[in-house]
């Protein structure tokens, strides 16, 4: 699938849009992102977007990302088809933590995706805490 032209965007654009109040919106897992996130997002997990797209302003840009950029390429394109202007963060959250740009919480980190990441970081948490 080729990307559409303008419909990914750097962190530097990114972080205009934001400025000038475009949404900034997390489609990760709930464990992805409890373990850290892009300050001010809103979560709203892909497997959820449909049912609650009505969350998100149609009349504001959106900037949505995930990991590594294939759900919020997937997730971009399914909310312009509904109308939305919708861009997604190239390179993710990975590559926005690469930069040395800020995560919440403050001791904030980029969690593997997937059910077998999710499980080691809960025995990992049962371990330490």
């Amino acid at each position: 699938m080729a990307e559409e032209a303008g419909t990914e965007i750097s962190r530097d654009e990114a972080q205009k849009l934001i400025e000038d109040g475009a949404q900034l919106v997390d489609v990760r897992t709930e464990h992805e992102w409890e373990a850290g996130r892009i300050a001010g997002a809103t979560h709203l997990p892909l497997a959820e977007l449909a049912e609650r797209a009505g969350e998100i302003d149609p009349g504001r840009p959106v900037v949505l990302y995930c990991r590594g950029g294939n759900r919020s390429t997937m997730a971009a394109q399914a909310l312009r088809d509904a109308g939305y202007q919708a861009v997604k963060l190239e390179e993710g959250i990975v590559g926005w933590s690469e930069a040395e740009l800020p995560l919440e919480p403050e001791e904030g980190y980029v969690a593997e995706s997937g059910e077998a990441a999710h499980i080691l970081q809960a025995q990992k948490k049962a371990v330490s805490g």
